[in-house]
Order: structure tokens, then sequence, then C-alpha cells
């Protein structure tokens, strides 16, 4: 199977970006053992097969994930490269969630740090990792709008929120996109938010393509996520057999599964970005190829047969993360 990255637009305001975008968490030591110069071999591997969405976050590795691209950026051209960039998560020095802060100082603060850290003078796309529920979205919005007319950000996105604080926030400025969990497993979404999302003209940075794992046994499936609801005992098995049911779909394809779950994601409209993450040089060969899988409405109503919506089992997250999210309540 031959393949390319193709590019699409974050929304209609937001830049040009390769599908399908690379997520960074992963190289920071969140399901496992990395190593740096794995990593960054991994990072170039992308960009030289023309690649350019790098998402990460600040908390990502407590900053060794903005660390680590910077690294990988030095002998590049900048302007080829999409970084999109999460803030506002706070960590403890035991790795522990102290929530959110997205205060208009804080996100000066934040974004002060992540650009010594990433090397550049900009950010492509900035966001809140989440909702702070003591501060109004306008607020967190009127702070990066300042921010882009300065040009440290180019332009604004949001992540894990609801219809109603997506049209206040775009009320106060233009929003790229919203970065939420889309999957053949996790399909929410398609209810409200994603129709917002196309009558603002607000372009989906899908994560969680395979769901940790679930879709085409990457291996991050281990003890490591096993306080996650879907990889619990009872749910986990569940949730394994609905993906073992498009097997035969994929082998039609001359696809993994992985592959024809990135494809599902990608052919749900050309406002939606798939983002996955890559530890392995071989990982990052199957997100390109998954550019070669072609699916047409009838495959499209054949996989919908095969998992239909709802049908997983378990929360994307445990009960207080699940309680962070606006876009679930």
């Amino acid at each position: 199977m031959t393949a390319q990255l193709n590019t699409r637009r974050l929304g209609a305001t937001g830049p040009n970006a390769s599908s399908p975008g690379l997520g960074c968490m992963g190289l920071s030591g969140v399901y496992g053992h990395t190593d740096d110069d794995q990593s960054l071999k991994v990072i170039h591997a992308y960009l030289d097969a023309g690649g350019s969405v790098l998402d990460t976050g600040d908390f990502y590795g407590h900053g060794h994930n903005e660390m680590l691209i910077g690294r990988a950026l030095r002998d590049r051209d900048r302007d080829q490269v999409v970084l999109s960039v999460k803030f506002g998560a706070m960590r403890g020095p035991d790795g522990a969630s102290l929530g959110i802060d997205a205060r208009p100082e804080a996100v000066q603060n934040f974004l002060h740090f992540s650009l010594q850290r990433l090397g550049v003078d900009h950010v492509d796309v900035y966001r809140p990792a989440r909702l702070d529920p003591d501060v109004p979205i306008e607020e967190t919005i009127g702070a990066m709008a300042e921010l882009v007319d300065k040009g440290y950000v180019r332009h604004i996105g949001l992540s894990e929120v609801g219809a109603d604080t997506l049209r206040r926030a775009a009320s106060v400025a233009p929003i790229s996109d919203l970065q939420i969990e889309y999957s053949m497993l996790t399909r929410t979404i398609e209810d409200e938010i994603l129709p917002t999302c196309r009558e603002l003209g607000i372009g989906i940075t899908a994560y969680g393509v395979l769901s940790r794992g679930l879709i085409g046994g990457s291996g991050a499936i281990g003890g490591g996520l096993s306080f996650m609801p879907r990889f619990q005992e009872g749910n986990r098995e569940h949730n394994e057999a609905l993906v073992a049911r498009v097997r035969e779909v994929a082998a039609e394809k001359d696809a993994t599964v992985a592959q024809l779950a990135i494809a599902w994601v990608a052919a749900q409209g050309e406002d939606v970005l798939p983002v996955v993450g890559a530890r392995r040089l071989e990982q990052v060969d199957s997100m390109i190829g998954s550019n070669a899988v072609a699916l047409d409405a009838g495959d499209l109503a054949r996989i919908d047969e095969l998992i239909p919506r709802g049908a997983v089992r378990g929360d994307r997250y445990p009960t207080a993360l699940m309680a962070q999210l606006d876009s679930e309540k």
C-alpha cells in the first residue's frame, strides 16, 4: 500500500494541516518508557513524509514534550510545521492533577514558558486543555485574542467543550478548531457538538482515534491503562470483540484495523482532522498508509452496522476526569 499525507484546513479560519496529525504525548513516557533519540526519529520521519501537525501540551511530561519537539525542530523550517499546544492543566511534583487554570494572566504565563521550551516565537494553534469552571470562557478567549494580536499565537482552539461554550467562545474571537475524542467507538459529538462546529465554521481535531490502543492493538492496552473504564475487566473483552468485527473490512481494503480506524475518522468530513499518536517508526508508516484506505458510503454504513453507536462499554475517563469535560455535560 502506497500513500502520502493529504492536506485539509482546520475550520474556516484555521491553518492548513496534514492529515493525519502526529500526537506527541506518548513520546514523553505516558504509555511507558521512551527513548528521546528514538522519539526524535519518529518526529523527523513524520515531517520527512510531509507531515506538518505536531500536537502537544505544556503539561505532557511536565514540559519534556515541548523540549523534545524543540530539539526536533532545530534544523527544520519552522514555517512548515503547525504547532498545536494545549495549556492550563496543572500538575503537582508527584504528577497529581491540580485542576485547570485559564485566567487571562495564566494564559500569558503558560505561553511564555511554552515558547521557551519549543524554541519558537509563536505557536500556530493554542488551546486551553479543559474549560476552567472558575473563569468565564469569554475572559480566557479575550486574553488569547490579545496574544493573536501581538503575534505570539496564530489561531485559537478549544478542547473538550460543549456546544454552548463553543458559541460563547466564537462570539469573542474566531475559533479554528475543537480538539475532542472521536473514533469508531466514541461518537457522542455527532449529536450536538459536531453540528454546532459546522454551523460556526469550527474544525474538529480528533484525538483518541485508536481508543488508546483498543483499536489496532498498539500495545498500549497493558496495565498502565487498567484504570480507564473501557479497559477494566468485562468492558475490555466486550470492546475488543466489537473491534474484531471490522477486521474483515480492513482485510478487504488491504489495511490494518488501525488504518481503517484512522480512515474512518478522516472520512467523516474534510473539516475533521485525525491526530494519531506514534512512538515507533512503523507506527508513522501505518499513519501515512491510512490515506490509501478509501471508504465510500457503503463502507461507512457497513461499519456502522458492525459497531453501532453507543455499543462501547465504559466511560472515556474515570469519574473524576469525566467531571472535567464540559463536552459531556
